[in-house]
């Protein structure tokens, strides 16, 4: 199932290190565009990134490898960027700004 949730300077680099995170989910109501879009705008907190992962439930840890991709607001504007699961330190770099 595809989750959303937000992932401060912290989380991004416990990933990238090979960790894991635990947070406030959000779970699209169906596999609908609009409805991901609605959820991973629920989870957008101002300052940090927004990560769309594959997990089997809601209550499992997210690891790198769950991590499908990284939304960030480059600019303010609440318009998020799309950045693949590789690009993690450059996510980090942007968030910690």
């Amino acid at each position: 199932m595809r989750i959303y949730l937000s992932a401060d300077g912290k989380d991004l680099r416990e990933l990238r290190d090979g960790g894991s995170v635990l947070g406030v989910t959000q779970v699209p109501r169906s596999d609908d565009e609009a409805d991901e879009f609605d959820a991973m705008m629920a989870a957008f907190v101002p300052g940090a990134a927004v990560l769309a992962a594959e997990v089997d439930s809601v209550t499992d840890h997210v690891g790198l490898s769950n991590v499908a991709a990284l939304h960030v607001d480059l600019d303010g504007s609440g318009d998020l960027a799309w950045f693949a699961p590789q690009e993690i330190d450059e996510v980090i770099d942007l968030v910690q700004r």
